[in-house]
């Protein structure tokens, strides 16, 4: 999207503030979402905010969330704002995924559940006609996301709209760097470096919880951080990742089994604490419902805790990953740096609203990375929001996706990044799984390469 699309699709002048959201004279687009813990309550709130900030022609209407316990989805449906829907007539909540697809209400599905659900609902809401978003990564296996990318393919010529949720290419900060680099401020592309560190399973009393089953979440940090870094690295540079040379570890091999505990991580839990939909930290541990944890046995951890990767782009460029949930002290840690010919950007997701700059073709004498601070009306999604100097934060990023699918839909353009571009990266983490099985060995990327990758980063275009 360019940046004059941008504004068309915020409906206003540079420098508008939020609007009253009354979505007066717009067209309703029901939300159906399945899923309602970290993820769910985070599209959730970007649902709820888009239409108080950006006029869009379409407007979004919280029709039911989905889960597989019925107090405790209907508890989620009132905490995230769902539960409006009983008031318009509609139940709020539902138990089976298939009767959310088949309601009528239901215009666009919403998945904010594990992996190894994902291809399966996403197909069945395409099938039905809906529009679809999904969480990322795509799905667990590429034979997923080929079916899921095809079954989106004619979804397409029906009209409809498929997007994966790879929230921080729509950080303002990252966005500009993208438009930096296709406006070819870096000059030739030489390096690019990507990481992304946490520490939540730095304790090894961290029960063993869905995200550390293979058969559930399909990887562990390769997945679950990797996939966003290697998203972020095709869509700044424009180009897809031709092949790579990977190493994985598991650093704790086995995990307390607690009896009741099933999701991945929330706001608050991390080992010791509980969560707010009743995860627990560690064994004997109150979840927030009230139900005391009790440690029933050991399981084994069946994905990686890390993972570390060179990789090579078409153009020659060279980049290098680092994805881990063991580097203690580091909660969230993205951090970004290309370097080529003519200069280099450098972007670290605790200081979101900042982007640093280095002129490679200043004098030398003056010369030195700048601070860009990205809060300004030109800047990308920022026509809408505060003045300048009034930062965004983590959960601003949910607000863009849910406009960037709305205008793709209202105008009938094909959505970025799309499930082809979620392929794409599934493939390269493939790739690494590969080749980290094979003590590092070189191991191409598989696959046709996708035009979708970035498609309009060559014509200086931004595209949100």
């Amino acid at each position: 999207m360019s940046e004059t699309e941008h504004e068309a699709a915020a409906g206003g002048t540079a420098g508008a503030g939020p609007t009253d959201g009354t979505g007066a004279g717009r067209r309703r687009l029901g939300v159906g979402m399945v899923g309602y813990a970290f993820m769910g309550a985070a599209h959730s709130q970007g649902w709820r905010t888009v239409g108080r900030v950006f006029a869009l022609p379409v407007d979004a209407r919280l029709a039911a969330v989905c889960g597989r316990d019925g107090a405790a989805v209907r508890a989620a449906a009132d905490r995230l704002g769902w539960a409006a829907a009983d008031r318009l007539g509609w139940a709020a909540a539902e138990t089976d995924w298939r009767a959310l697809i088949a309601r009528d209400d239901v215009d666009l599905v919403d998945i904010c559940t594990p992996g190894d659900s994902h291809a399966e609902i996403a197909i069945a809401a395409l099938d039905a006609g809906k529009h679809v978003l999904c969480e990322k990564p795509l799905a667990n296996t590429v034979e997923e996301a080929e079916a899921m990318a095809a079954a989106a393919e004619r979804a397409a010529a029906r009209g409809q709209v498929a997007m994966v949720g790879f929230n921080y290419r729509r950080v303002p900060a990252l966005a500009l760097a993208r438009r930096m680099v296709a406006e070819g401020r870096l000059g030739t592309l030489r390096h690019v470096r990507l990481t992304y560190l946490q520490d939540w399973l730095v304790d090894p009393a961290f029960p063993l919880t869905w995200r550390l089953r293979k058969d559930r979440a399909g990887s562990g940090a390769l997945g679950d951080l990797g996939a966003h870094i290697v998203d972020l690295a095709q869509y700044v540079t424009g180009e897809a990742v031709a092949g790579v040379s990977a190493l994985t570890e598991t650093f704790v091999r086995e995990r307390p089994l607690l009896e009741g505990t099933s999701t991945g991580i929330t706001a608050a839990g991390v080992a010791g604490q509980a969560g707010t939909d009743g995860q627990a930290g560690v064994a004997g541990q109150t979840g927030a419902d009230g139900g005391g944890q009790v440690r029933v046995g050991a399981g084994l951890v069946t994905v990686d805790d890390a993972a570390v990767f060179t990789a090579r782009f078409p153009s020659g460029a060279l980049a290098t990953f680092e994805a881990t949930r063991f580097a203690a002290g580091r909660k969230n840690a993205l951090r970004l740096e290309l370097n080529g010919s003519d200069g280099s950007l450098a972007f670290d997701l605790e200081r979101l609203n900042e982007l640093f700059f280095h002129d490679h073709t200043e004098p030398a004498d003056s010369s030195g990375f700048r601070r860009i601070l990205v809060t300004e009306p030109g800047h990308p999604y920022l026509e809408a929001w505060w003045p300048p100097g009034h930062g965004l934060g983590y959960e601003h990023t949910f607000v863009h996706q849910a406009r960037d699918l709305l205008h793709a839909i209202a105008t009938g353009t094909a959505p970025e990044p799309s499930f082809a571009d979620g392929l794409s990266v599934q493939r390269v983490l493939a790739a690494v799984e590969e080749s980290a099985a094979k003590n590092a060995v070189y191991t191409p990327v598989g696959g046709r390469p996708h035009a979708r990758v970035n498609s309009r980063a060559e014509t200086g275009a931004h595209i949100a």
